[in-house]
C-alpha cells in the first residue's frame, strides 16, 4: 500500500489517538486548532486533510476556514465531525471538501476515504493509459473509462458493453490492475460452453462428478478470490446458470458440482457483452435480478466506425518498435472510409499485414486489395463497405457481384456476432434458410478467433 501524508485537524486528543490507530501506515500530522492547521498546509504537502468543523474557541465551525485552503493546495479534504446538520453538510460540500462523514465509524469511514483517494489518482493518471494501453482520442470514450477507473478500487459490479474487437477485456484488465485487489484477473467466455460445463468452469468440481472428472479442479470463482472474475459474453448464460451465479455472488460462497462442501470465495465482477441487455430481460433471457447484481456501473464502448480519430493513433501504436507504414492520401481515405465490423482488432490484424509486406509507403491499391480479399477471412466476413470504396468494388465487379458480396457480408458478420447460432441470424436478419445455407456452402463461417494480446479484446 502506497504511503500517503495526511493532516488530522482535531482538537480532542482521544480522537487522535483513534484517527492514528487507523491510519496506520501512513505519515500523519496532527493539529489541534485553526491556526497550526492553516501554518502546516501552507508550508506543507498533503495527500489528504481530516476536518474536524468545531475546534474550540468562540467559532464552532472554524473548521469550515480550512477546507478552501486545503483544497487550493490540491489537498483531498475530507470532513469527519460531530457537526453534521444538513446545513453545515451543505455548507461543507460548497467550499469544496470531498466527502462529508459523522464521528462514529471511523474504521469503516477512513478505510472508504483512503479507497476513494486512490479512485481519484487513478483517474488524474488516465493520460499514461490513453498513451500506453487504451489508446483513444475520442473524448466521450476518455470520459467513460475514467469515470470507471474512479470506481475501480471499491467493489462496485462493472458491466462494459461494446462490440467485439473493442477492447472490453483490456478495460476489464486495466479496471482490475487499478482495484487494488490482491487476487488475480480471472476471465471465462460464457458463449464458450455448455450450461453443465460452464457451472464446472465456474464453480468448479469434485473428482468422479462427471463423466471425464478425473480429478478435482478449482472453478475460475475461487480462483478470483480476492481479485476479479470477468465474464464475457454475460448474455450468453442460461437462465439456471444465471440463478446459480446470483446466489453465489450474494452468498460469496458456493458448491464445487459433485461436492457437499462450500467454498468461500471474495470476488468482484466485471461483466461484458455485445448485446442488448434490456432487450433480453424483456424477453425473458436474462433475470432482471442477475441484471441488477452485474451493471453498478456501466461502460459503453463504442465501435471503430465512430471513433475514426483512434485509427491512425492506433496504428502508430501497433507499430511501435517494429516497422512503420506510411499512407498515401487516398489510402488514409480508404482507411477513414472503411466500416471497420472488426473494431480495433480488425484494424489490428491489417497492420500486421501490411508492416509483413515488402513495401513500407501503402497505396489506396494495396490497402483496397487487403481489406477485401488478404483479411484472412472471406471478403465478405469484414463486412459491407460503405461509400466510395463499395462504389469502386461495384465498378470492378458489377452490381451483381457488389450486392451478392454484401449480403454475404452482413451474413457473415451477424453470424460471428452470434458466435455461429444459425437461429439467432435467421430470426435478426429475417432471412430464409435456404439463403443462410447457400451462403454458408460459399463461404464456411470463420472459427471464432482468440483475443489477441494488446488492445483489441
Amino acid at each position: 500500500m502506497d504511503k500517503l501524508i495526511i493532516l488530522v485537524v482535531e482538537d480532542d486528543k482521544l480522537t487522535q489517538k483513534v484517527m492514528a490507530q487507523h491510519l496506520g501506515g501512513h505519515c500523519v500530522e496532527f493539529a489541534g486548532d485553526l491556526d497550526t492547521a492553516m501554518r502546516k498546509l501552507a508550508a506543507g504537502h498533503y495527500d489528504i486533510c481530516f476536518i474536524d468543523l468545531r475546534l474550540g474557541g468562540d467559532d464552532e465551525c472554524s473548521g469550515l476556514q480550512v477546507i478552501p485552503r486545503a483544497v487550493a493546495k490540491g489537498v483531498y479534504a475530507v470532513v469527519m465531525s460531530g457537526c453534521d446538520s444538513e446545513g453545515m453538510v451543505d455548507q461543507a460540500y460548497e467550499l469544496g471538501c470531498s466527502d462529508f462523514y459523522a464521528k462514529g465509524n471511523e474504521a469503516a469511514n477512513i478505510g472508504a476515504v483512503i479507497a476513494k483517494y486512490h479512485q481519484n489518482r487513478a483517474g488524474c493518471n488516465a493520460g499514461h493509459i490513453f498513451a500506453h494501453r487504451f489508446i483513444t482520442e475520442d473524448q466521450a470514450t476518455r470520459a467513460s473509462i475514467v469515470e470507471a477507473l474512479k470506481y475501480a478500487s471499491s467493489d462496485l459490479p462493472i458491466l462494459i458493453l461494446g462490440p467485439s474487437g473493442t477492447g472490453k477485456t483490456s478495460l476489464g484488465k486495466i479496471i482490475h490492475e487499478h482495484s487494488r485487489r490482491e487476487g488475480d484477473f480471472v476471465a471465462i467466455n460464457c458463449s464458450a460452453y455448455t450450461e453443465e460445463l460452464l457451472e464446472a468452469e465456474l464453480f468448479g468440481h469434485r473428482k468422479g462428478a462427471f463423466t471425464g472428472a478425473s480429478a478435482s479442479r478449482k472453478g475460475k470463482l475461487l480462483q478470483a478470490h480476492q481479485g476479479t472474475l470477468f465474464l464475457d459474453e454475460i448474455g450468453a448464460m442460461s437462465l439456471n446458470m444465471q440463478t446459480k451465479l446470483l446466489k453465489a455472488i450474494e452468498e460469496r460462497s458456493f458448491h464445487p458440482v459433485g461436492s457437499d462442501k462450500p467454498e468461500c470465495s471474495d470476488f468482484r465482477i466485471i461483466s461484458a457483452t455485445l448485446e442488448n441487455l434490456q432487450r433480453l430481460i424483456a424477453q425473458g433471457r436474462l433475470r432482471f435480478d442477475f441484471f441488477q447484481r452485474i451493471h453498478g456501473l456501466t461502460v459503453n464502448l463504442k465501435p471503430l466506425a465512430q471513433r475514426k480519430c483512434d485509427i491512425f493513433p492506433l496504428i502508430n501504436f501497433f507499430t511501435q518498435g517494429g516497422k512503420r507504414l506510411s499512407f498515401s492520401a487516398e489510402a488514409r481515405a480508404c482507411l477513414l472510409d472503411h466500416s471497420w465490423p472488426g473494431n480495433m482488432r480488425e484494424l489490428k490484424k491489417l497492420v500486421s499485414l501490411l508492416a509483413s509486406g515488402h513495401e513500407g509507403r501503402v497505396t489506396k491499391e494495396q490497402l483496397f486489395r487487403h481489406l477485401t480479399q488478404a483479411l484472412g477471412e472471406p471478403p465478405a466476413a469484414s463486412g459491407a463497405f460503405v461509400g466510395e470504396s463499395q462504389y469502386r468494388y461495384a465498378l470492378d465487379q458489377g452490381l451483381d457481384q457488389a450486392v451478392d458480396r454484401f449480403t454475404r457480408g452482413i451474413i457473415m458478420r451477424n453470424l460471428s456476432e452470434n458466435h455461429g447460432k444459425k437461429t439467432k441470424t435467421l430470426a435478426a436478419l429475417k432471412i430464409s434458410t435456404r439463403l443462410l445455407y447457400s451462403t454458408l456452402r460459399k463461404h464456411p463461417a470463420p472459427e471464432e478467433e482468440e483475443a489477441p494480446d494488446g488492445l483489441p479484446a
